[in-house]
């Protein structure tokens, strides 16, 4: 349904104010860079274009749960806010008549065990044998998410008003907001049957998604209006930023050195030479000042994952 729609009719159903991703223009650039590369560059990016891929199509799975949904909501997908030193990369942003609810999509393979201490495990079959490792707990990756939330949206309901409003605020944000975990890969075994209470709770399969919002919602006697619940998102969505990091362009650069590499070869030339950097997009490491440089972690339980660290390690450790 879309906002005009809401508007004429008694029942607003679920509205998405923002539905593209960021994920889609990556892809974009990538399959483009992919056509030009070769060798081990193009095996290297062809294996990011396929990760992008999987996470995207988890995020789909999502939209088509919500879309069907039936219920009264708004809802922004995969927004980039940012707080003072605070960021957060939230995939589903969705605010019902009775809660606001980030979700942080997993789509991975294999089953996921979660721990008596909440540790999340991952087990891959392979036959006959197995493997398992751990995984960056996506439940504390989401109260992160919270956390700049609440920090974005203070500045709304306190403004020049100090003191009680912002206790107020601070003492109902537990109740408004809320973090859920998604595994969307419906391939997925989750056992979480030693899972404490309080991790269990947020982490749930995509076909489960809509019966726990209507779970969670039928728990709390609010009724918020829609112009109330669109004031909310519409904030949200104006503070909704480019997220700086353009994961992309560190392969256009690696490919445009290997292209000047070869000319310079050819030419005889073996002055090295680096791309040149757009001071606009080029991430400084806010502790000793060189570049950040963005890596991707080979082991352990961020295995996979990308992360910017400073090209000064290991004197310099900083990471984010």
């Amino acid at each position: 349904m879309s906002i005009i729609d809401a508007f004429f009719n008694k029942r607003l159903g679920p509205v998405f104010l923002k539905e593209n991703s960021d994920a889609e223009n990556f892809i974009a650039k990538m399959k483009t860079l992919s056509e030009r590369a070769s060798g081990s560059l193009k095996s290297e990016i062809e294996e990011q274009i396929k990760l992008a891929e999987i996470g995207l199509l988890g995020e789909k799975q999502i939209i088509y749960e919500l879309k069907n949904s039936g219920l009264d909501m708004y809802i922004l997908h995969d927004i980039y806010l940012e707080k003072g030193d605070l960021s957060a990369q939230i995939d589903f942003l969705i605010c019902t008549r009775q809660h606001i609810y980030a979700i942080e999509c997993k789509n991975l393979f294999g089953d996921i065990e979660i721990d008596d201490k909440g540790n999340f495990i991952r087990r891959f079959n392979f036959g006959k044998f197995y493997k398992r490792e751990g995984l960056y707990s996506p439940v504390t990756q989401n109260e992160r998410h919270l956390n700049v939330l609440r920090e974005v949206r203070r500045d709304a309901k306190t403004g020049s008003f100090l003191g009680l409003a912002e206790k107020v605020f601070d003492e109902n944000f537990s109740s408004n907001y809320k973090s859920i975990v998604v595994l969307a890969n419906p391939k997925t075994v989750l056992n979480d049957k030693k899972a404490p209470k309080n991790i269990r709770e947020h982490v749930i399969r995509a076909d489960q998604l809509v019966a726990f919002i209507k779970n969670m919602d039928n728990s709390r006697n609010a009724d918020w209006s829609d112009s109330s619940m669109l004031e909310t998102m519409q904030y949200f969505l104006n503070c909704n930023r480019p997220n700086k990091s353009d994961y992309a362009r560190k392969y256009e650069d690696i490919y445009l050195m290997s292209v000047i590499g070869k000319i310079k070869e050819e030419r005889g030339d073996q002055t090295p030479v680096e791309p040149a950097k757009n001071p606009s997009t080029e991430k400084i490491c806010p502790k000793c000042g060189k570049p950040l440089v963005l890596r991707t972690a080979k082991k352990g339980e961020n295995a996979g994952n990308q992360f910017w660290g400073c090209s000064g390690f290991p004197k310099c450790w900083y990471r984010e």
